[in-house]
């Protein structure tokens, strides 16, 4: 009998342990929360591709690999926080420039050049009315190399000193890459100076005077001269000098009678 009540007590005893060490180890072991996913890399863009897709930016396009300006732009545009905005000209825009020519240019100002059409930052359209306010605003070129931003009903017109354009199209618009088709190849007064060329007047168009209203040659008042009509004059003296004729023979015939 007293074997049966200790085998009872110590087999109580030992659940109450295992209970105990139970509770103990769920009361220890922490909560795990989810870890939470990491945020999308953003798109890689490449701009080469865009720009030979877009366009035609073929010209802007070649003096970017040309000056190895567009290596600038790409790391600017995939590494960078701040992202970037460029300004890209048509081919059109680079044929028209007649004056002044890009090909007197040496390589550090052609570089010059294709920097200053790009900004260390993306900018919406809608950022470029806060621009205007705070122009002028630097760009990769850096030192005098700034464009001054004015907004108009919401066409974003821009000034580099040489050359007033606008922009006419968004390429691309996408968070940290902007770009911008612009009318006008943009010309910096750090390199062309401030002796801007004034846009050349239309030619004047012919004064030409209706000819009825054009005096004959040889008179004042533009009335007809007496040798102008020679046929008619002529016509005219052979008929008076005809009726004088006939006056004179019927006075005489006249006088005869009466003698």
């Amino acid at each position: 009998m007293k074997n049966m009540e200790f085998s009872t007590i110590f087999i109580a005893v030992v659940l109450l342990l295992c209970s105990s060490l139970t509770y103990a180890q769920t009361a220890k072991s922490p909560s795990i929360s989810p870890t939470p996913a990491p945020a999308p890399a953003p798109e890689y863009v490449n701009l080469t591709e865009l720009l030979s897709v877009a366009g035609p930016f073929h010209t802007f396009l070649g003096y970017l690999e040309s000056t190895k300006v567009i290596d600038t732009f790409q790391n600017q545009a995939n590494i960078t926080k701040e992202g970037i905005t460029i300004f890209v000209p048509k081919d059109g825009a680079f044929s028209s420039l007649k004056k002044p020519s890009l090909s007197n240019l040496t390589q550090e100002q052609l570089k010059s050049i294709i920097l200053f059409h790009g900004m260390a930052h993306y900018y919406s359209l809608a950022d470029f009315k806060n621009l205007s306010e705070s122009s002028p605003v630097s760009t990769f070129a850096g030192g005098q190399y700034t464009l001054n931003f004015t907004d108009v009903s919401g066409t974003v017109h821009i000034s580099s000193g040489w050359t007033n354009t606008k922009v006419s199209s968004s390429v691309h618009s996408t968070d940290p890459v902007a770009i911008y088709q612009v009318d006008k190849v943009l010309l910096p007064e750090a390199i062309f100076g401030t002796d801007i060329p004034p846009t050349p007047a239309p030619a004047p168009s012919p004064d030409i005077t209706p000819a009825a209203d054009t005096p004959s040659e040889g008179t004042a008042d533009g009335k007809s001269s007496p040798t102008s009509l020679p046929g008619k004059s002529s016509s005219f003296r052979v008929i008076s000098w005809g009726i004088w004729s006939h006056l004179v023979l019927a006075l005489s015939g006249v006088l005869v009678l009466f003698l």
